[in-house]
C-alpha cells in the first residue's frame, strides 16, 4: 500500500522548506533508512531519510522548489499502483489528450527514454507520444524569471550526449545557470540559437534515438501552443520546466570565471576543501567530475615572503572534515543527568585555599617505611576532610527540600575516572579508620571500578565528596556537587613555588584546594571554617594520627 511522504517540522519555527537536493528519482527502488533527499530549512540544510520501503512513485516537489511543512512532497508504494487517491483533495493528474496520465509518465523524460508529449493542450496528436525522444524546455530558474537567453551550448546538432552532459548555459535574470538533461541519446533539435532568447518553458532542444523524426512533434507542439493562449496552472508549469531540466548555479570565482563541474564533484569539492579552480576537468568542454576530485593534487604555494633562501614556497594543506557518533552510554545519561541537576538546581559557591604541603611530603615518607601499604597524599587528603567533617557537621549535610539532613557520619566519596564516565565510590565511617586502610580501601575501589565490578551498594550513601586531579598536572579546578551531599572539594597538584617564611623566600610545595558549596544548605563562613581546619590538619600532618 503507497504511502505519503510529507515536508517534516524541522524546527520549531519551520514553516516550510526546500528541496535542496533529490538523492532519488521516481521508479528507484528504497529501503528504509536510505536518505532521499535534503530539506533547507529556515536555520539549516539537513538530510531526509525515508522510514518506508518500496518504490518512489512520486515527486511532489522539484529540486529548489518549496514546500509547506506537512504537504506531501513524495509518495512510496509498489511498483505500478496506483496513488492518485492520496493525492491532496483527491484530485488526480492533470489530462493529457483525452486520457489521464500519471506523474510518471510526465516525469519520463527525466528517469527513463520513454515517449513523452510536449504540450498539455488536448488538440495534442496522440501519435506523438510514439516518439523516441526528449523534450528539453526553457527552465524557471527562479520567481522573476519570464525568459531566458542561451549564452553558450555546450552540443551542436548530432552530438552525443549522456545524462550528465552540460547542453548549455543559461542567462537568467539574476545569474548564468547550467542546463543538464539527464537523458542519453543524439542532439537532434536547437530551437534557440547562441544569443537569443526564449520564454519560461518553450523548447530549446530535442534529445533522442539517433535518425528519429521529430517533425510532427514540433509541429503538435507549435499547434497546441498557438492554440493555448489561456494561462497554464502554476503547478503544470512548474511540473513541465523541472522534469526535462535539473539546474546547478554555477560558482562565481574572484576572477568571474564560470567553473563547470557536475553536482556530486562540487559536494566533493566543498567537504575536501577545494577550489575547484584548480582542479582540471576531464569531461567533455573541461567538466569537473567525480573522478577528477580524487585525484586532485595540490599545487604548491607562493607566499610572497622572501628570506635569504630566496621565496618561500609550501603546498596548501587540504583536510577533510570527518567525526564519529557514538550513542550515550547509560553511564554517560545518568552522569549527564544528575550534574545537570545539580549545577541548575543547587547554587553553587566555591571556596579555594592553598595548603602548604611541605610537611605531608616529609610526614608521608616516614609514614611509608612502616605501613604495609603505600600511602599516598589523596589518603592523607581523605582523613583529613573525615576528621575536619566531624568538627564542621553543617559541612556534612544534605538538603532534603523542606529540611536539612545533617549527618553524624561521615562516609566520603573519591571520585574515579573509568573508561566511560566517572564513578564515586564511597570509604564509609573514614573518620574513625587508618591512613592504610582508607588506602587499602581506595586502591580496591579504584581497581574494581576499573574493571566493571564495583556494585551498587560501593557507590551510594555519601556525605561528602572529594575529586582528585593533581596527578593529571591540574593546579585547581571547581568541581559539581555531587548530590545529596551538600560540597565536594576539589584537589589540585602540589606545586613547587617560592613561599614566604619568617620573612624569608624560600622554596615550598604548595596545593590548591576549591569548595563548591550548596548554598541553601553551607553559608560563605561556614565553608571558610571548614577550609581552615583542613588546611591546619594537612599542614600538621601528626594530627591525622591523633
Amino acid at each position: 500500500m503507497a504511502e505519503v511522504i510529507r515536508m517534516p517540522k524541522m524546527s520549531d519555527t519551520m514553516t516550510e522548506g526546500l528541496i535542496a537536493k533529490w538523492h532519488k528519482k521516481v521508479g528507484d527502488q528504497i529501503k528504509s533508512g536510505d536518505l532521499i533527499a535534503e530539506i533547507e530549512t529556515d536555520k539549516a540544510t539537513m538530510d531526509f531519510e525515508s522510514f518506508q520501503e518500496g518504490t518512489l512513485l512520486y515527486i511532489g516537489s522539484q529540486e529548489g522548489q518549496t514546500a509547506p511543512v506537512d504537504s506531501v512532497i513524495a509518495i512510496i508504494g509498489e511498483l505500478g499502483e496506483d496513488y492518485r487517491a492520496l493525492l491532496s483533495g483527491g484530485s488526480t493528474p492533470p489530462a493529457l489528450g483525452d486520457e489521464e496520465v500519471s506523474v510518471e509518465t510526465k516525469l519520463a523524460s527525466k528517469v527513463e527514454s520513454k515517449p513523452v508529449s510536449t504540450s498539455m493542450d488536448k488538440s495534442t496528436s496522440t501519435s506523438s507520444l510514439a516518439i523516441d525522444a526528449n523534450v528539453i524546455r526553457m527552465p524557471l530558474l527562479s520567481d522573476t524569471m519570464t525568459e531566458g537567453v542561451i549564452a553558450e551550448w555546450h552540443k551542436k546538432v548530432g552530438d552525443k550526449v549522456k545524462s550528465d552532459d552540460v547542453l548549455a548555459d543559461v542567462e537568467t535574470d539574476k545569474a548564468t545557470m547550467d542546463v543538464v538533461g539527464y537523458v542519453d541519446g543524439t542532439l537532434l533539435y536547437i530551437g534557440v540559437e547562441k544569443g537569443q532568447a526564449a520564454k519560461v518553458n518553450d523548447i530549446i532542444a530535442i534529445v533522442g534515438k539517433d535518425g528519429t523524426d521529430i517533425s510532427s512533434l514540433l509541429m503538435n507542439t507549435s499547434n497546441a501552443k498557438a492554440s493555448a493562449e489561456q494561462p497554464v496552472a502554476d503547478d503544470v508549469k512548474k511540473a513541465e520546466s523541472t522534469v526535462v531540466a535539473t539546474v546547478s548555479t554555477l560558482v562565481k570565482e574572484e576572477d568571474s570565471t564560470r567553473i563547470k563541474a557536475s553536482p556530486l564533484a562540487r559536494k566533493m569539492a566543498r567537504d575536501k576543501g577545494i577550489n575547484l579552480n584548480e582542479v582540471k576537468g576531464s569531461a567533455a568542454g573541461g567538466r569537473i567530475v567525480k573522478k577528477d576530485v580524487e585525484e586532485y593534487q595540490p599545487l604548491t604555494v607562493n607566499l610572497g615572503v622572501k628570506t635569504a633562501m630566496g621565496d618561500i614556497t609550501i603546498p596548501p594543506f587540504v583536510g577533510e572534515e570527518k567525526f564519529i557518533e557514538k550513542p550515550v552510554s547509560q553511564m554517560r545519561k545518568v552522569i549527564a543527568k544528575r550534574l545537570s541537576d545539580s549545577l541548575f538546581t543547587s547554587p553553587h559557591f566555591y571556596l579555594t585555599m592553598s595548603i602548604d604541603m611541605g610537611a605531608a611530603m616529609v610526614d608521608r615518607v616516614k609514614m611509608n617505611e612502616f605501613s604495609k601499604v603505600k600511602i599516598s597524599f589523596n589518603d592523607m587528603i581523605v582523613k583529613a576532610v573525615a576528621i575536619a567533617l566531624k568538627q564542621h557537621p553543617n559541612v556534612n549535610s544534605s538538603w532534603l527540600g523542606d529540611k536539612i539532613r545533617y549527618n553524624e557520619h561521615v562516609n566520603i566519596g573519591v571520585a574515579v575516572a573509568v573508561e566511560d564516565g566517572l564513578l564515586v565510590p564511597v570509604v564509609r565511617f573514614a573518620d574513625g579508620k587508618s591512613l592504610s586502610h582508607i588506602s587499602a580501601e581506595v586502591r580496591s575501589y579504584s581497581e574494581r571500578a576499573k574493571a566493571k565490578k564495583l556494585q551498587p551498594a560501593d557507590w551510594e550513601g555519601s556525605t561528602f565528596t572529594i575529586s582528585n586531579l593533581g596527578m593529571f598536572g591540574i593546579e585547581e579546578f571547581t568541581a559539581i556537587i555531587n548530590p545529596p551531599d551538600a560540597c565536594i572539594l576539589a584537589v589540585g597538584g602540589i606545586q613547587e613555588v617560592p613561599v614566604v617564611k619568617n620573612g624569608a623566600l624560600v622554596p615550598g610545595h604548595v596545593m590548591k584546594v576549591t569548595l563548591s558549596c550548596d548554598h541553601r544548605v553551607v553559608d560563605g563562613a561556614t565553608g571558610a571554617a571548614f577550609l581552615q581546619t583542613l588546611k591546619l590538619l594537612l599542614e600538621e600532618p601528626v594530627r591525622l594520627l591523633v
